[in-house]
């Protein structure tokens, strides 16, 4: 089997496979990206691979550094390959594309040499730092602030020279830069946040702050935080996946990626070092991302956690099965037409009802395989996000909310059939807390949705809503998900 760090010379591979038109060898790094996942690698690491064959962009290649001791194995395969992979786009259709990406030039893992990673970011070369470590890793607790009592955080402060975090060795890094007269980098959030690049903002100021003030000041002045709205169904991938590859294209793969034909990247044009033209691959730049921000937020990724804890209930495993069930597909529509898209501004040059219909569409890509379990992981964190934003302004206008009340009757459920499996639940809600559970085995339904997540929606000031819920709470120890979206009038 011919590893896909040997030579990837077109003549040696079957014609479909298609490789970089670039040399590698030729190219220098401007960005470091830190949380190297799938999502990255299918998404800006795919729009820089197609800019780096044009002409004045030899110097934007990507060192990737990965930052969780979990992610060793990963690491270890990525490295021997030479960080070169390949994603496979799947249509619809069934037709699939497979390229191999060869944007990510270097790749250190931070556990192993945390100096050697804030050299990296210290140097004159890199331009731009980004980042995808999930909606719930800048540590902003429920109260809007950044939480310095993180123990994790608590270490990087006092052990600057061994971080165990990304504000550790972004500020460590911006330290150094400081003190060298380098310059400052843009900081690139590509996570599901609204408003990303605020809070990316103050998350990475306030670790500086209690760092060193001056340290923040030269920040505030200096460097960029540009927001951006980024989009690709990206599944987690399988053995299945890489049996493909194999036996497609005659090559082993074991940071193989698969996803969706669609993409799309939406940003502000504030980048203090200078950026990529990436433009030319097809990202879009715009004064104000928060309107496709938003509509992003509310239909797509609401709609995934809309689907994600009742159709796993319902005994479903991926989000194209459980699209073939017509009552789901029209909780979905009409979540999406007739609660979240009122309460949203329709961005310039985009239907909100034909990008819904897409979504739909998306969803039922049988080609993805997209695991439910991979959305219903940390529930805490998005639906705080995606989906209480569309309940309370349904709540303050008395729209009918019988579909959110579901949901978190619903989601309740998801997390008490979890809580049996004690590691289970801690992998699958990092970010509820000892409080959260406890509410969460009381009797009283309506105790889970006091305080914890809850905290800023206020659900208990509308008692219709908090009857529904209970009345839905109740019956799904009685029917399944899908029995009981099918006797509610939504």
């Amino acid at each position: 089997m011919r590893k896909i760090s040997e030579d990837l010379s077109q003549s040696h591979l079957i014609s479909e496979l298609k490789t970089p038109d670039y040399r590698r060898s030729a190219l220098g790094v401007g960005i470091a990206h830190l949380g190297v996942g799938n999502f990255h690698r299918a998404h800006q690491a795919f729009y820089t691979h197609k800019c780096l064959s044009l002409e004045e962009h030899q110097n934007w290649g990507i060192c990737g550094i990965g930052i969780l001791p979990k992610d060793r194995d990963f690491s270890e395969a990525f490295i021997k390959q030479q960080q070169l992979y390949t994603l496979t786009e799947c249509a619809p259709d069934g037709y699939k594309s497979t390229s191999v990406i060869g944007s990510i030039l270097e790749y250190l893992f931070m556990p192993d040499d945390p100096e050697k990673a804030i050299e990296r970011l210290a140097d004159s070369s890199i331009k731009i730092v980004s980042l995808t470590i999930t909606e719930g890793g800048y540590n902003i607790d429920r109260s809007g602030f950044f939480n310095l009592l993180n123990p994790d955080i608590q270490h990087d402060l006092k052990y600057p020279h061994q971080p165990k975090t990304v504000f550790g060795l972004v500020i460590e890094a911006l330290k150094r830069r400081r003190q060298s007269g380098v310059g400052p980098f843009t900081l690139l959030s590509c996570d599901n946040l609204q408003c990303n690049g605020e809070i990316t903002q103050k998350a990475f100021l306030s670790f500086a702050q209690a760092k060193d003030e001056a340290l923040a000041d030269w920040m505030k002045k200096n460097l960029s935080f540009p927001s951006c709205m980024v989009d690709r169904i990206t599944p987690a991938t399988r053995e299945k996946d890489r049996r493909y590859i194999e036996g497609n294209y005659g090559i082993e793969d074991k940071t193989a990626v698969f996803c969706e034909d669609f993409i799309q990247w939406v940003l502000e044009d504030r980048f203090c070092a200078g950026r990529p033209q990436w433009e030319k691959s097809g990202a879009l730049f715009t004064e104000d991302v928060t309107p496709y921000e938003l509509a992003k937020l509310r239909l797509l990724n609401a709609a995934h956690s809309m689907l994600a804890y009742p159709a796993t209930l319902g005994g479903f495993k991926y989000v194209h099965q459980a699209m073939q069930e017509a009552k789901l597909r029209e909780y979905l529509r009409g979540f999406m037409r007739e609660k979240a898209a009122p309460l949203l501004e329709s961005p310039r040059g985009l239907n909100l009802k034909e990008y819904i219909e897409k979504i739909l569409e998306r969803f039922s890509n049988p080609q993805l395989e997209d695991q439910l379990e991979r959305i219903c992981f940390d529930g805490a964190s998005k639906l705080p996000v995606f989906v209480f934003p569309t309940l309370s302004g349904c709540l303050k206008t008395k729209s009918n909310t019988n579909n959110m009340a579901y949901l978190l009757a619903c989601y309740k459920h998801f997390l008490l059939r979890n809580k049996s499996l004690d590691s289970t639940f801690i992998k699958s809600e990092p970010h509820l807390q000892k409080e959260d559970i406890r509410k969460l085995m009381q009797a009283e339904a309506k105790e889970f949705l006091k305080g914890g997540i809850f905290e800023n929606i206020q659900l208990t000031m509308y008692p219709d809503f908090i009857k529904k819920y209970i009345e839905y709470e109740k019956a799904l120890y009685k029917c399944d998900s899908i029995e009981l979206l099918e006797k509610i009038t939504l």
